[in-house]
């Protein structure tokens, strides 16, 4: 690995795999842009515990974003964390600190509800008797589902594998879709390279009231959009999303 000592911070993006991310373009583009000393790096690592590694190789990282698959993993590894992402049970952003001593400890935030909800809020109005289906039960998902709680929405988790407070895909019948006018795909399906999958819901039951948001971005016009738009519904990626979230990231890093 490098050190890109000729910057006066470093910033980066945790996760397996990163092929798909717009991340590491978008800040780049900003610190020049900008005129930043800064350079945003991808640390496409294998297992979570490579993180302290990365830390070590790169003294000048002050955070990172975290993505799929450790959002959850992460906590494990902090020294603090914010409130909210304490109550949401996932991270997605680390600030970095030094201390006097040399060493380093982590604080870790979530700017995915808010950029979640910044992003739908537009689409439902004020929710009001709205359900949701989130697709997935991942980090992502636990940021979402907080997001449209705390706008007023009644949320049902739908997941592979079945335990308490989450439904299967199997148990999804035609009066649920009813009820659940809003579908949020938190998971990984259809995400390039694996462009023909899609979460298994009976897209027949889908209606021209029902909004259709995934959080995927690349393609941009992902199965799952294109299966829920052919009934009529409302569709949108997780573009708008990712650009928000990194704007908090940024706040954060620099508060």
């Amino acid at each position: 690995m490098y050190t890109f000592a000729k910057y006066d911070r470093l910033f980066g993006l945790i996760g397996y795999p990163l092929g798909h991310s717009f991340s590491q373009d978008f800040f780049n583009r900003k610190f020049e842009s900008e005129n930043i000393s800064a350079r945003y790096l991808n640390f496409e690592i294998p297992q979570i515990e490579d993180v302290t590694e990365v830390v070590r190789r790169h003294p000048n990282l002050k955070g990172f974003n975290v993505t799929i698959p450790y959002k959850e993993r992460i906590i494990e590894y902090l020294d603090a964390i914010d409130p909210e992402a304490k109550a949401i049970g996932a991270v997605n952003v680390v600030k970095i600190f030094k201390q006097p001593d040399g060493s380093v400890t982590f604080k870790g935030y979530n700017s995915d509800a808010i950029g979640f909800a910044d992003s739908i809020r537009p689409m439902i109005g004020r929710a009001q008797n709205m359900g949701a289906l989130v697709l997935g039960s991942g980090g992502a998902s636990k940021a979402v589902s907080h997001a449209l709680r705390q706008m007023g929405v009644s949320v049902v988790v739908v997941s592979r594998r079945p335990r308490v407070g989450v439904i299967t895909y199997d148990d999804i019948t035609p009066e649920i879709m009813n009820e659940h006018k809003i579908i949020v795909n938190t998971t990984p399906l259809g995400m390039y390279p694996k462009v023909d999958e899609c979460p298994d819901i009976p897209y027949d039951d889908i209606t021209p009231e029902h909004i259709c948001y995934d959080l995927l971005y690349n393609p941009d016009t992902t199965l799952f959009m294109k299966k829920a738009a052919e009934h009529g519904a409302q569709t949108k990626n997780g573009l708008e999303m990712l650009l928000l979230q990194a704007f908090v990231s940024w706040n954060i890093w620099n508060k």
